[in-house]
């Protein structure tokens, strides 16, 4: 019996010096900033933001998660939007607000965690670095805490700067994707020949070899696209925003031959685990490519691969695989809409 008061004594003085050292030595709340700065458009990163649906694709808080649920609220974007999520795995869940939103300058988010009747406020700012480059400044400030719970304090702000950083890779991602297409489509210019710098791209599809008689080359395309794309977008989860244009890529002077080899895929951010063996990742290293656009039937795409190989031969260049990217997914009865690119060298 006495050894059991002695504990209880122990324990008693042990949660006295914690709880007396927590309010002497931690504050009940913290307030931070955390600044960042995004290699893109203003009101690009700020729709980012100021839209919930997007910003639960990118953050990475949202986005690491595959078994949270999450409810969107009208308006699903600007002041007055509000989403609630649960995940059942790791128990975690709460509500979000937008309070304010002032566009591409300044937005406000409540966020109550759990049962946790008061709000971290969070304050983030948007200031344009040049055209093409934004800082975004976070003010962040927690709910109070009780004495019992207060060392959390100690970790709160590491543990957001670690959210934001990879949050910070997700939203290039989600963004270059934007940005590629954006860009694409307000420089096109069909029947054209051009020259383009070609960024490294990993692409993930299928390898298939199909008959090159009449229409039938393109209905197998048609059917092995819809079969890719239901694969990332379904089983994977994969956003339009978080994906690029589908590309096939083939032999540059194939389209003479009875049987066709190809590679169709459709290129994604990074490298990720794929269980089903129908499916594998194509790298494609940097190159120079002549590029031209091309707009109808997908059976006289062939003059237009033959601009492109008279072009390198006539430069005295050497060349590899022709990339055949779908501005428009390829519907089968309907004509394409496509950029034609030939991987050329010395």
């Amino acid at each position: 019996m006495r050894f059991i008061k002695i504990i209880t004594v122990i324990i008693a003085l042990l949660v006295g010096i914690y709880a007396a050292s927590m309010y002497f030595f931690v504050d009940d709340s913290k307030k931070f900033t955390i600044e960042k700065e995004v290699d893109f458009p203003l009101e690009k990163v700020f729709a980012q933001f100021n839209n919930l649906q997007n910003f639960t694709r990118w953050n990475n808080f949202f986005a690491s998660s595959k078994s949270i649920a999450i409810d969107y609220y009208i308006p699903y974007e600007g002041q007055g939007s509000a989403i609630s999520y649960n995940d059942p795995k790791s128990d975690d869940g709460g509500e979000m607000f937008i309070r304010y939103s002032n566009p591409n300058k300044t937005l406000r988010y409540q966020l109550f965690e759990d049962e946790d009747e008061n709000p971290t406020l969070i304050d983030v700012k948007f200031s344009p670095v040049s055209a093409e480059k934004t800082k975004i400044t976070w003010f962040v400030h927690t709910p109070k805490l009780s004495l019992l719970s207060r060392a959390q304090n100690f970790w709160t702000e590491d543990k957001f700067a670690d959210n934001i950083d990879k949050s910070m890779l997700n939203l290039k991602n989600v963004l270059s994707n934007k940005v590629e297409k954006d860009n694409m489509l307000a420089t096109i210019k069909y029947d054209s020949v051009m020259v383009e710098k070609e960024e490294e791209k990993m692409i993930l599809g299928v390898n298939v070899s199909a008959s090159n008689k009449k229409d039938a080359l393109f209905k197998n395309i048609v059917m092995n696209f819809n079969k890719v794309n239901n694969f990332v977008t379904m089983d994977l989860g994969k956003k339009n925003d978080e994906i690029g244009y589908p590309v096939l890529i083939t032999d540059a002077d194939n389209y003479k031959d009875k049987e066709v080899s190809y590679f169709l895929g459709i290129p994604l951010s990074k490298k990720i685990g794929v269980t089903d063996n129908n499916f594998s990742f194509r790298s494609v290293n940097p190159t120079e490519n002549y590029v031209i656009y091309y707009k109808g039937s997908y059976e006289r795409r062939i003059r237009a691969i033959q601009q492109l190989i008279q072009k390198a031969k006539k430069d005295e260049m050497r060349f590899g695989d022709v990339y055949q990217t779908f501005i428009e997914s390829p519907s089968e009865g309907s004509d394409v809409n496509m950029k034609l690119s030939l991987s050329v060298y010395k």
